[in-house]
């Protein structure tokens, strides 16, 4: 049994609170590994080792520190089939997905590396009678990250990159289900020359979160996870005086038009409905067809494609369409909103409910499930489910569709297939939702633009990666310099104002 560590100031490092988690093998259903829990004490002082070595990182000429982020995207690329394997074997995705979510996290690495631009100041010259004034975006000092299971590559650099590359320290708290790769890009980070004690990582449960929300040092928090967390982490990180950016659930709506392409549209909702189990906060969970006719051929599209979806372990091959979901209580939740489904009365049009893998009797494996005719009062609707279950709502007409996305309280994400662009750009226009796709089913923006959605999907108002990143981790410093020539005498007693 393999016993995982914290990684603090540049070594591995035991758990010495004595909790641990099991780390499960999802296809299996066995325990793989023990990962430390942290206490408050084992926060404090991976804290105390960022604190110290933060002045001198964010001293570091930017351009050198952005070499760092160069070097760890060449060691990203080195290891990518050794990351991806690692993921794959403790979140159940993928090859191909795994090495996509190390991917999509090298993508924002690699826009940090325009940090020394990107950190650029204003600069205005005579404001005043020999008065010059000027900017400077400076780093906040030790900042945290609290991040999911569903992405243990991707997210956690999301934040720590451009935290590092403005010059801050970061404390990464990932999901205990998944902790090994975390702890193989700070292993990576240093190897590309990140100082020690600049990224450390913890492993924990709520103690070690709640050790980084009351924690004097940290800054600023960054979190993704469901919105009760969510609300809890912005709601006492803020109260502390901390910068927080949180994201939180999702239901995210496709609407599929009259004149769409039925083909496109219904294998747009397969892959992004089914693909890494449901286990996206921008998967598809809701199909909504405008139009009963649409509804129709929507359904006799969607159906054989689902029928045929591979169901399997990542060491099956490259052809598997998904694995198993994270854990068995993930499992039995999905399970458990199907079953209410059908008693709230919505048409299971394809039921997974008796999936079973031979050899793997024991993992965590969802068959893939549709509804059709679901309304918007039951569970099925309201709740995000985390799986692999598409919902079709029907809409009768275009108002009605909008509205449905529109009313709902998770704001993540959404799209629209047509080929009207007239509604395709009022769609856009309208919709009070954070990201969205014309004819692309998972609207996840490329790292140079933002992430984040509205309404109970976000707390903060600053989105991740892309320009937004740079700005919730630097403080902006205004400087007026005088610099008077020749000889002066006397001194000013009222306000300088323009002459």
């Amino acid at each position: 049994m393999q016993e995982l560590t914290h990684y603090m100031n540049g070594a591995h490092v035991k758990g010495t609170s004595g909790r641990f988690a099991d780390v499960m093998n999802p296809a299996t259903g066995e325990v793989q590994a023990k990962c430390p829990l942290a206490s408050t004490d084992e926060v404090k002082k991976a804290v105390a080792f960022a604190q110290a070595a933060q002045p001198a990182w964010a001293a570091t000429n930017p351009q050198r520190r952005a070499r760092v982020m160069m070097k760890f995207v060449s060691l990203l690329n080195d290891n990518m089939d050794k990351l991806a394997e690692a993921l794959s074997r403790e979140h159940g995705k993928t090859l191909p997905d795994a090495a996509g979510d190390v991917q999509r996290g090298l993508e924002v690495v690699e826009y940090c590396i325009g940090a020394p631009e990107l950190l650029k100041g204003e600069y205005t010259d005579s404001a005043g009678p020999g008065i010059d004034m000027y900017s400077m975006r400076q780093a906040l000092g030790v900042t945290a990250g609290i991040t999911p299971f569903n992405f243990p590559a991707m997210i956690p650099m999301w934040m720590f990159a451009p935290a590092i590359a403005c010059g801050n320290a970061f404390i990464l708290k990932p999901s205990e289900r998944d902790p090994s790769v975390p702890l193989m890009l700070a292993e990576l980070m240093e190897e590309a020359g990140l100082p020690k004690g600049i990224l450390q990582v913890v492993n924990g449960d709520k103690e070690a979160v709640d050790a980084i929300l009351h924690d004097e040092v940290i800054q600023s928090i960054g979190f993704v996870g469901s919105t009760p967390i969510a609300e809890y982490i912005y709601a006492t990180g803020c109260a502390n005086g901390k910068r927080v950016q949180c994201f939180g659930g999702a239901k995210n709506h496709m609407i599929i038009m009259p004149d769409a392409d039925m083909d496109q549209a219904a294998d747009a909702l397969v892959g992004a409905g089914y693909g890494a189990a449901g286990e996206r906060c921008m998967a598809i969970s809701v199909a909504v067809p405008v139009g009963d006719e649409t509804a129709d051929r929507l359904i006799e599209k969607l159906v054989p494609r689902i029928e045929s979806l591979k169901v399997g372990p990542y060491t099956a091959g490259n052809d598997v369409d998904y694995g198993p979901v994270v854990t068995a209580a993930a499992k039995a939740n999905i399970e458990r909103l199907v079953q209410t489904g059908i008693d709230q009365g919505a048409e299971l049009v394809v039921d997974g409910r008796d999936f079973k893998l031979q050899g793997y009797e024991d993992g965590y494996f969802v068959g893939p499930h549709l509804f059709d005719r679901a309304t918007k009062d039951m569970d099925i609707y309201k709740h995000e489910i985390f799986g692999p279950v598409l919902t079709c709502v029907r809409a009768q007409n275009y108002e009605e569709a909008i509205g449905l996305a529109m009313d709902h309280e998770y704001g993540n994400g959404t799209a629209i297939f047509t080929r009207d662009g007239d509604a395709a750009r009022d769609f856009a226009n309208r919709i009070n939702i954070g990201m969205v796709g014309v004819n692309v089913p998972i609207p996840v923006p490329l790292a140079y633009h933002t992430f984040g959605g509205w309404k109970k999907s976000v707390f903060g108002d600053l989105n991740q990666h892309g320009p937004d990143a740079f700005k919730f981790y630097t403080r902006t410093k205004t400087v007026t310099a005088r610099w008077p020539s020749g000889i002066k005498e006397g001194g000013e007693f009222s306000i300088p104002v323009m002459e």
